[in-house]
């Protein structure tokens, strides 16, 4: 792969995002706020927090109420808690300080192996091995062949595309991130703006599909969507006994398994026959 044409090219065409140029701490929230969830969405409430708990240790002195609320509708909140926890665990052992070091990145709540590889790309230029979904995508295209990548990266993955990486690793991330979800999309990509098409593997071959199906993941009426109204109805109103929120949904069965399971998750807490958002 021509890694100096995949630079050049995003040096031409990068969006202007405002975690491309902020603390370690707002490149750590926008990772936690993408996980799963469009740009577009991100930007104002990322905005917002970093206003708001411009560091860890204001965060980690925020109530739990306010941290669900303020996460809006960016997705099912307990990647706010684990925000919020990981922001006391910097506080409390890191001196306000996102770290550095991947395994202390790793130790931290709601931190896997991507999360941390870009925080350590994009907060630290580190060279690490960031694959994202988008990435994945355009290697397995690119390189592979195949329309889509695994639901897992392997081994085996990991080595060849650790030994893709240039000089300026975090670049690299940045680059093949962004070509991945502005040209190389995963439906109707734009073959023809790739600065990649000639040594595209997948266009050589024609465009197969691939055996790995993308499910499409409905919304209305699943147990995600039950949740997340039984959350903004909390957010909207202080407490809400469970008759009253039964009247909100269709399914009342729906509604007893969403409350034991946001319970467990600690978005919400039982008081007396109410329930509520955590203080």
């Amino acid at each position: 792969m021509k890694q100096a044409v995949v630079l050049r090219w995003f040096d031409k065409n990068k969006r202007d995002l405002p975690w491309r140029d902020t603390t370690p701490w707002g490149v750590m929230v926008s990772e936690y706020m993408l996980q799963q969830t469009p740009v577009n969405r991100v930007l104002p409430i990322w905005t917002e927090w970093l206003t708001r708990w411009p560091t860890p240790q204001d965060l980690a002195a925020a109530k739990k109420s306010d941290v669900i609320k303020a996460w809006g509708r960016l997705g099912y909140p307990r990647r706010a808690l684990r925000l919020y926890e990981a922001a006391r665990e910097i506080s409390k052992n890191f001196n306000n300080q996102v770290p550095k070091a991947i395994e202390d990145l790793q130790s931290l709540p709601g931190v896997g192996d991507y999360t941390a590889a870009a925080i350590a790309a994009f907060a630290y230029n580190e060279s690490s091995l960031v694959l994202d979904v988008n990435i994945r995508r355009l290697f397995s295209r690119v390189i592979d062949g195949e329309q889509f990548a695994t639901s897992a990266p392997s081994k085996t993955e990991r080595k060849l595309r650790y030994e893709l990486i240039p000089n300026d690793g975090a670049k690299w991330a940045a680059a093949t991130m962004e070509l991945g979800a502005l040209i190389c999309t995963a439906r109707n990509p734009l073959c023809d703006k790739c600065p990649l098409k000639k040594e595209c593997s997948w266009r050589e071959r024609g465009y197969p599909e691939s055996e790995i199906k993308k499910k499409s993941q409905g919304w209305a009426g699943t147990d995600r969507q039950c949740r997340g109204v039984i959350v903004q109805a909390l957010r909207e109103n202080q407490k809400q006994t469970k008759g009253a929120l039964k009247k909100i949904w269709h399914d009342e069965t729906q509604v007893e398994l969403a409350l034991k399971t946001l319970l467990a998750d600690g978005l919400i807490e039982a008081t007396g026959k109410s329930y509520q958002l955590p203080n």
